[in-house]
């Protein structure tokens, strides 16, 4: 147990370098970096399709979207117009610094005014990995319980702002909002909430404007 023990510790050091190199890397770029970090099915995939269309009329966007396995939501987030980089991690959880390095060099003398990464699907190994983004939103869907933030406080506790999707549902779910508020704020007093529905576009303006009032000075 010891020696895993070891080993993980190093592979965090190592990841905690690149990250401050890629932090280094797009603050020089002037890019700003959103990761969104969910479980499987929240919408994820849904809403930054929309976001890359919708900002897409204003900046210059790309994605780097992480899976098990398949290209599927790469080629759901392509359709959006923006450039689109899919990184397949096999038997991993999550995405590490390293991986994203890779799969952007190609991008290093494109400009870009944001870049999103859409990590795997799943609530705790992406908590302990640092990506150098300027952002980390962790998102719920309100079919996944107003607990949420209790069940998983690691992750909402490293994340910058909680989106909650799909309030298109809300109702036919009885989602309870206050309840699902005052779980966060059980976790992360403070933490800033967006309720968005990417289906019928409830939320949407706010959720884009939240995200351009986030852009560096620097940046038109």
């Amino acid at each position: 147990m010891t020696r895993l023990v070891e080993v993980r510790t190093q592979i965090l050091k190592q990841n905690d370098v690149v990250a401050r190199e890629l932090r280094k890397q797009f603050a020089e770029q002037r890019r700003f970096v959103v990761s969104m970090v969910s479980s499987p099915g929240s919408g994820k995939t849904q809403l930054l399709q929309q976001t890359l269309q919708l900002l897409g009329e204003r900046y210059r966007v790309a994605a780097v979207v992480g899976d098990l396995a398949t290209e599927n939501d790469a080629a759901r987030l392509a359709s959006s117009g923006a450039m689109v980089k899919q990184i397949t991690t096999g038997t991993l959880c999550h995405l590490e610094a390293e991986m994203v390095r890779e799969a952007i060099k190609p991008w290093d003398d494109i400009p870009l005014d944001f870049l999103f990464i859409e990590n795997v699907g799943n609530l705790v190994c992406p908590a302990s990995y640092d990506l150098g983004e300027n952002c980390r939103l962790v998102l719920f869907s309100v079919t996944e319980g107003e607990d949420k933030p209790r069940k998983y406080p690691t992750i909402f506790n490293t994340a910058d702002a909680t989106v909650i999707t799909k309030m298109d549902l809300a109702e036919a779910v009885e989602f309870d909002d206050p309840a699902a508020r005052a779980s966060i704020e059980r976790v992360r007093p403070g933490m800033e909430v967006l309720h968005v529905s990417a289906k019928t576009n409830e939320g949407m303006p706010a959720w884009i404007h939240w995200l351009e009032s986030h852009l560096p000075a620097s940046i038109p």
